[in-house]
């Protein structure tokens, strides 16, 4: 099957459909919709991003996407590479094109995997990006609260919360309460997970003010974020929000929602909170991960050697 060059491998199928219910005009668009639609929201989304990225490089050089070899993945990941893609993006890449070809031998339309005998990208141990400190989270908080009552709200329940920015922008009015003396929240977690959530009195108060405005806008059911006018806002929209949050209060470092995540957490383990705690609050399924966020910060203060130094001297 040739490929056309820049085409999208498959549009994303509707969270509700049933692998039976989707009739794509081409094998590999077969292949890649059964595998998509197996998968939770924001991990379908992540996937075909990658696999229209690997549909748009082989468009590119020509080649048929249910004929591919290892040695065409590999050129790939070198592509990305060459492109500045993290070991982690491609990581992910890769991920998602292994799946799609499992999916395609199940289907019996390849009789062999390409990517099966790829060399995985090492990811590092530690986190490559920092989070804010005190004084800069402070600065952040400051510059959103005289923004907007939607920029304060996002900047508080990325940094005082710890929310993923799909978790804080899925968020309505209607999923605020309380329970047992706790102003909450009910937050979808990563894996369709349901969770509530605490919140801290500073999130609260952006929160209050933010429903406030929007209560005369939209009823309980409508997205807490949104544009001018009225769109729910996306990651990207979220993005771009915190870049110009962070120039206006005088950051240098390249900050994201993300950056503000781990904030949290380096905060929260500078503040004395155990590491368990930190890592059920910020929703991590591994202690590895939250490890990784607090690493990076932290190992020129204590590597042992000044210990060492301290003793002996």
């Amino acid at each position: 099957m040739a490929h056309t060059p820049g085409a999208a491998l498959v549009e994303l199928p509707p969270p509700s459909t049933a692998v039976d219910q989707l009739d794509p005009q081409s094998p590999a668009e077969r292949v890649g919709a059964a595998f998509l639609v197996r998968h939770p929201a924001r991990t379908r989304a992540a996937y075909a991003n990658a696999l229209r990225t690997w549909s748009t490089w082989c468009g590119e050089q020509g080649l048929d996407l249910l004929a591919v070899q290892r040695a065409h993945v590999e050129r790939w990941l070198r592509h990305l590479e060459e492109r500045g893609r993290s070991p982690a993006t491609r990581a992910q890449y890769l991920a998602a094109l292994s799946g799609y070809y499992a999916e395609a031998l199940d289907q019996e339309v390849i009789t062999r995997n390409p990517v099966t005998r790829v060399r995985r990208p090492k990811v590092g141990q530690d986190s490559p990006r920092l989070g804010l400190d005190r004084d800069q989270a402070r600065d952040l908080v400051q510059v959103a609260e005289h923004a907007s009552a939607r920029d304060h709200a996002l900047v508080s329940l990325l940094l005082y919360c710890g929310l993923r920015v799909s978790e804080a922008l899925a968020l309505t009015a209607g999923d605020l309460g309380s329970t047992r003396g706790h102003r909450t929240m009910q937050v979808l977690r990563k894996g369709g997970i349901r969770r509530e959530l605490p919140l801290p009195a500073p999130a609260a108060h952006a929160l209050d003010d933010l429903v406030a405005k929007r209560a005369l806008e939209a009823g309980p059911e409508a997205p807490l974020f949104v544009d001018t006018s009225g769109a729910a806002l996306d990651r990207f929209d979220a993005g771009r929000i915190i870049r110009r949050l962070a120039r206006q209060a005088g950051l240098c470092t390249a900050i994201s929602p993300h950056s503000l995540r781990h904030t949290f957490v380096t905060l929260a383990l500078d503040a004395g909170t155990q590491l368990r705690d930190v890592q059920d609050s910020a929703g991590h399924a591994d202690p590895r991960t939250t490890r990784r966020y607090d690493r990076g910060r932290h190992s020129l203060d204590r590597f042992a050697g000044y210990a060492v130094a301290a003793y002996v001297g």
